[in-house]
């Protein structure tokens, strides 16, 4: 709802307040008894689930280690987690150390060659070596 909104829903309830003792006895009769029905209607009130962790937690000022369960539900939670991003972490380590031992044999294999550096910026001697090669 925008300010708008919001300021003519107040003008209205201030207007309708300012009638309130004005009503006839009948009227305010009939809201009554449309209150009392509406509250008969009402559903009943839910009691709120206290769980076993919540209850310690409270009584004993505890924390993570107040209940030894809890702490291992929390923990096998946490560990698939961890592993999975260790396990990745590893691969991006593995897969990154081997693109540089390939970057590193290509580098030695084109400064060991004899062919001076400018060949290979030649396009016709790329394709040259294309053709050879098949």
């Amino acid at each position: 709802m925008n300010t708008e909104d919001i300021n003519f829903a107040y003008r209205v309830r201030h207007a309708l307040n300012e009638k309130l003792d004005d009503l006839p006895s009948a009227t305010t009769d009939r809201l009554a008894a449309a209150r009392q029905a509406a509250l008969a209607r009402k559903k009943a009130h839910v009691e709120v689930r206290v769980t076993r962790t919540a209850t310690v937690m409270a009584s004993a000022g505890g924390g993570m280690f107040a209940d030894p369960i809890a702490w291992l539900s929390r923990f096998s939670v946490v560990l698939p987690l961890l592993l999975i991003v260790g396990g990745m972490v590893g691969v991006y380590q593995y897969e990154h150390q081997q693109s540089i031992q390939e970057l590193a044999e290509l580098d030695a294999a084109v400064l060991s060659d004899e062919l001076p550096l400018s060949a290979y910026l030649d396009h016709g001697f790329n394709a040259y070596l294309e053709t050879r090669e098949q």
